[in-house]
């Protein structure tokens, strides 16, 4: 136990270091980098990606993956956009129904991979995606809307003595996450339904139910982003729905140390990961780089972050083995 914890505090360290070296080397390339104002922007645009991020954590940790959570939180944006373009105007009715749906589509792709058997989330989330694409699209009339009420745009958009409230929402949810898997009977299942599907079903868990509360969970959080993308930029967009905001939310995870086999992954690995994402894609802005080369960018960090945890497993398996030799000897 004490080198479980030893190894886990060395990660957060390493990645803790990558954020503090790249935020080094912004600051070096852009006189802009280090304001207030922009490390504002950074902490706003982290709230959406963190916001994203929850949910997909706790798919990682079930070694499923929700590629659905980008299209979904523009979904629930452009919901709310026709209403407001049909004469909507109470915000709390507004948001209500905003989280409903996108915890109902979160509900219906855990539906499909626990009680109709699709063969892997990857299936059933992707396709999810493709219809939230062009149901946004639908429901928008491929128009981008504007003129939201303020009750709506506030979580976006409102800022205590120019901090961003959806930072402040996205450290709640995050201590409020790390207490549910580290303290509950319900984290314990969601590892363990990852970590040993035999195991899990010894225990007495029933697994179905704990996956399809991950995706529900994960539509919740991304109906959250949803609200806070119309804060942050006042209109919605069906077209942003096949942005890829899921890989940012998958980069967040992995960097900050879950794991596609399963099993691993925390909250305070997870909101240092979607920290680095954000100041990456800051950073890139600030220097007037290609979007395309962005995209490259990023999708080397993830497969980086996956080598080195494959690797990571591969030296701890060899680890474990050479200590069970020798109590054998």
């Amino acid at each position: 136990m004490k080198n479980s914890k030893l190894g886990g505090l060395s990660s957060y360290l390493g990645t803790l270091g990558a954020l503090l070296i790249l935020c080094v080397v912004l600051t070096i390339a852009s006189p802009n980098f280090m304001t207030y104002s922009n490390i504002m922007s950074v902490l706003k645009q982290t709230s959406f990606t963190a916001l994203l991020s929850t949910g997909m954590l706790l798919c990682l940790i079930t070694a499923g993956i929700d590629l659905s959570v980008g299209a979904n939180a523009t979904f629930c944006a452009c919901i709310l956009g026709m209403l407001v373009k049909g004469g909507m105007t109470n915000p709390v009715i507004l948001i209500i129904i905003a989280l409903v749906a996108g915890t109902c589509i979160g509900l219906i792709n855990g539906t499909l991979l626990t009680r109709l058997h699709l063969p892997h989330p990857f299936v059933s989330t992707l396709g999810m995606k493709n219809f939230l694409w062009g149901a946004a699209l639908l429901v928008t009339g491929s128009q981008m809307i504007s003129g939201f009420p303020n009750g709506v745009m506030a979580l976006g958009s409102a800022t205590i003595g120019g901090f961003p409230v959806s930072f402040i929402v996205v450290v709640i949810i995050y201590v409020i996450m790390h207490i549910v898997l580290t303290r509950t009977a319900l984290g314990r299942s969601i590892y363990c339904a990852g970590g040993n599907m035999e195991a899990t079903r010894l225990s007495g868990i029933d697994a179905a139910n704990v996956l399809t509360f991950c995706y529900a969970l994960s539509g919740f959080m991304a109906a959250i982003a949803g609200l806070v993308s119309v804060g942050r930029s006042g209109i919605c967009n069906g077209a942003n729905a096949i942005q890829p905001y899921d890989t940012d939310a998958i980069a967040s995870c992995v960097i900050g140390g879950a794991s596609f086999m399963g099993g691993k992954g925390t909250m305070f690995g997870t909101i240092i990961g979607a920290l680095v994402i954000a100041t990456l894609r800051n950073g890139f802005t600030l220097l007037s780089v290609d979007s395309a080369v962005q995209n490259m960018v990023l999708g080397l960090v993830i497969i980086g972050a996956v080598l080195l945890d494959v690797t990571r497993e591969s030296m701890a398996a060899k680890a474990r083995r050479k200590e069970a030799a020798a109590k054998a000897a």
